[in-house]
């Protein structure tokens, strides 16, 4: 069914519409118009024939021939102009050119367009008799990911006469202004097959203060789409710079950690693929020497290790809490890496076992490990520990 119908006159345009369109289409792509191929052919009865209209007038009776008058020459009749048709169907035309970005904007639908030209910020693509604009960053990463060392605009002049698959993103009839996107169409097409917690090989596109832009490889070969790895996902290590730990081009392993249909976003990271070092114990993050003191805490001053700034209040805290009997700090040491500067607190991976369990407090490279003697669960432990904190200034 057509979604438009058009009168007075349009019948050149639309018949120029439906053949306007590409003819390979993809299966999400919809032609709205379907029209008669030859829709301004008429019957021979059907034209019409303006003849000159003679008016006859009768003589005297001794008058040998009639008299006829011509009524244009005249001025009886005024002599029916030409409308200026193609003007009238170049407007109308045009007009329901943007009633259709309108409708594909609106629904979603995929058009396949043939790139006409290039600017120095995106390509120029024909959408029936419009021209729309394809900035650079809406296209697709499959096309730089094939040819890394091009420039954009060598990507550009591969790309004239191609037909891509692009979503309208932006009507404006009033300023002529028509925005296309090719990675939006990928989206659409692609992200169906991306799930939380798939592992994707991928390439850095552009690193960012806040992260960095890697393209996801699919089964394929291809890379298709495009996620974020946020500052905080690269390493457990203490990351101040993006660009000391990945470089545009680099290949790396990512984790997709949750998707944003709506905002057409998908976050990844690095970090997650390896075990976190905050939830393991102090054996397996600080070899044994055998020179690792112990000390048994209660709530009053240690006489042997002295508590990370601000870990004594927490302690004292914590013993006020019900279902925790003791707390003590076992043993400390210092790594390699920085985690981070502040004082945190995180959860032993072990169970609890024998009313039994394992804390870590970081601040900088040093590390302590504390032990919990408790009635509470895991769960318990933690909703403890976070009513703690939220006392504690």
């Amino acid at each position: 069914m057509a979604i438009f119908s058009t009168t007075l006159g349009s019948f050149a345009s639309i018949s120029f519409l439906s053949h306007s369109q590409p003819d390979s289409f993809s299966s999400s792509t919809v032609n709205p118009f379907t029209f008669p191929k030859f829709p301004h052919k008429f019957a021979p009865s059907q034209c019409h024939h303006h003849h000159r209209h003679k008016i006859f007038v009768s003589g005297s009776s001794n008058s040998s021939s009639d008299t006829h008058i011509d009524e244009f020459a005249s001025g009886l009749l005024q002599r029916p102009s030409a409308p200026d048709s193609y003007e009238a169907l170049r407007q109308a035309r045009r007009s329901s050119d943007w009633k259709a970005a309108n409708a594909y904007r609106d629904s979603g639908l995929i058009y396949n367009g043939r790139v006409e030209g290039s600017n120095a910020g995106g390509l120029l693509l024909r959408f029936y008799s419009i021209m729309g604009f394809l900035p650079y960053p809406q296209l697709s990463p499959l096309h730089a990911c094939k040819a890394p060392e091009k420039t954009i605009q060598e990507i550009a002049r591969d790309l004239l006469g191609s037909i891509l698959p692009v979503k309208v993103i932006i009507v404006d009839e009033d300023k002529r202004k028509l925005v296309l996107s090719e990675k939006e169409a990928s989206w659409f097409k692609h992200s169906k097959h991306v799930n939380i917690g798939d592992i994707f090989e991928a390439i850095v596109g552009s690193v960012e203060d806040y992260g960095a832009f890697v393209h996801l490889r699919f089964p394929n070969g291809l890379y298709h789409l495009t996620g974020l790895i946020h500052i905080s996902e690269v390493s457990w290590d203490l990351v101040q710079d993006v660009r000391d730990f990945l470089t545009e081009g680099d290949k790396v392993r990512v984790k997709v950690i949750s998707i944003d249909s709506v905002k057409s976003r998908i976050t990844l990271s690095i970090k997650q693929l390896e075990e976190d070092p905050l939830l393991e114990t102090l054996d397996k993050v600080i070899p044994q020497d055998g020179s690792a003191a112990l000390d048994i805490f209660s709530g009053s001053n240690s006489s042997g290790i002295e508590p990370l700034p601000g870990l004594e209040t927490i302690l004292e805290e914590l013993l006020q809490e019900y279902g925790i009997y003791e707390a003590r700090i076992s043993r400390q040491g210092f790594e390699k890496r920085v985690v981070s500067q502040d004082l945190q607190l995180w959860l032993s991976n072990a169970p609890p076992m024998d009313q039994r369990f394992t804390l870590l407090a970081r601040a900088g490279r040093q590390v302590q490990e504390i032990h919990l003697k408790t009635s509470l669960d895991q769960e318990g432990i933690k909703k403890a520990i976070q009513r703690v904190l939220e006392r504690v200034p």
